[in-house]
């Protein structure tokens, strides 16, 4: 996203200690990418740096796996060369062609087994007992397991070039059910996230959207109960609803309604539980154009945070609790939009669960409200990525929902090009 003269920058936050952290200017990543935000700095830079460090860590382990099956060879002619011949280090040349095949490439594998086969060899010409019933035997038994782990390679890179395609698709899928955001929409500048708890998942129950309108800017972020296809056939029905109802119904009780009616029909044609017990919370907002307000509609999702140029954050409660979607059976409470103030240098911050209920080693929830309050950001995006990176500290890495952020901002008048302090967030 870009900067200007009009971009998200605010004046200094000194943190209680005193000290002050200063911020390096964030270069921009490519578009089109799952990942698309700017480079952080202060709260988001630790976590770039153990990202950094993580990726090295990750590199460095994969070169010593490569290199296990040359170890295992050089362990196996060390032992038999310095034991009695009544030992044999038969297991360590077997051990090395199967320990390659997963980690190396067929060549990588043939050669693997050609120099175990080969070492067994010598060594029984070196000790005199290359004819013997038991040198043979112990040969043999090299070769074929080389053969073996050739196969194996064979089916395990076949495998790796299926998940490829599979994730080529999910890829894809992501794409058409949550499309990537324009940096720009109507003026303002706009960021979305979205990190599946699942290794390899890259979408599920939880979605956002951000659509310019004749009725201003209007945006959505939910999340559907339950996991895997289910939850996906249900998150394209509630952004199919969306897009069309924004274009057409003049407010937001009335999108709200046509999503409930979108997802009553969606819970007649299925058969398993989620006919009956389907739901799913959902926060509706509405920019208008250059008023300089902003209206939310919350179905029982977590309330929004309204992040100010000077650090001030305000939770977005609504005055009266409502029922998810696809729950309006239960409850004949009409829908009400609230107004709140959405001045120039603000940011909306929209989330799921996924953020409040991330937990840390001792089981405390995350508190994002707690985590962001004083703090300032260039824009939705640093604001973003600072917020997963301070999210991964807390957890530890690890995390039990799929989180969906959307981040909105008005662009501000007359602040500097960019920030220049932040305070650091401990984990």
């Amino acid at each position: 996203m870009g900067t200007g003269p009009s971009s998200y920058a605010a004046s200094p936050v000194r943190p209680p200690s005193g000290r002050r952290t200063t911020a390096r200017d964030a270069s921009l990543e490519g578009r089109g990418t799952r990942r698309q935000e700017n480079s952080v700095v202060g709260l988001g830079r630790q976590g770039d740096d153990g990202d950094r460090a993580g990726g090295a860590g990750s590199g460095t382990v994969a070169r010593l796996l490569r290199a296990l099956p040359l170890v295992l060879i050089v362990l196996g002619l060390t032992f038999d060369l310095t034991t009695p011949p009544s030992f044999t280090g038969s297991p360590f040349f077997s051990a090395a062609p199967l320990v390659a095949a997963p980690l190396l490439s067929l060549l990588g594998t043939i050669l693997t087994g050609l120099l175990a086969s080969l070492t067994v060899f010598l060594l029984h010409i070196h000790h005199g007992t290359s004819w013997k019933v038991g040198a043979l035997t112990e040969l043999a038994t090299v070769v074929t397991v080389s053969a073996l782990a050739v196969l194996i390679n064979r089916v395990v890179r076949r495998s790796g070039e299926r998940l490829a395609s599979a994730r080529e698709i999910a890829e894809a899928a992501q794409r058409a059910v949550l499309p990537t955001p324009a940096e720009r929409v109507a003026g303002l500048y706009v960021s979305a996230r979205y990190e599946a708890a699942q290794a390899d998942a890259f979408i599920g129950g939880d979605l956002y959207a951000v659509q310019d309108t004749p009725y201003g800017v209007r945006l959505a972020v939910g999340d559907v109960r339950g996991k895997g296809l289910g939850a996906v056939e249900a998150v394209a029905v509630v952004l199919g609803a969306f897009r069309e109802a924004a274009e057409t119904e003049p407010t937001l009780e009335a999108v709200a309604q046509r999503l409930e009616r979108a997802l009553a029909r969606e819970g007649t044609r299925r058969d398993s539980l989620d006919a009956v017990e389907g739901f799913t919370t959902c926060v509706l907002g509405e920019i208008p154009p250059g008023a300089g307000r902003l209206r939310l509609l919350n179905r029982g999702h977590p309330e929004p945070l309204l992040l100010h140029a000077n650090g001030e954050l305000v939770v977005l409660a609504p005055a009266e609790p409502a029922l998810p979607l696809g729950m309006g059976e239960l409850g004949c409470r009409p829908d009400t939009a609230q107004e709140w103030a959405f001045p120039a240098g603000t940011t909306l911050l929209l989330y799921t669960d996924g953020l409040t209920e991330a937990r840390n080693i001792t089981g405390d929830f995350y508190d994002p409200a707690a985590r962001l309050r004083g703090r300032v950001f260039q824009g939705p995006a640093e604001l973003l990525r600072a917020l997963s990176s301070d999210v991964r500290r807390h957890t530890g890495g690890g995390a039990m929902d799929d989180m969906a952020l959307l981040a909105v901002g008005r662009p501000g008048q007359g602040q500097p090009k960019r920030r220049r302090t932040v305070r650091v967030v401990r984990p």
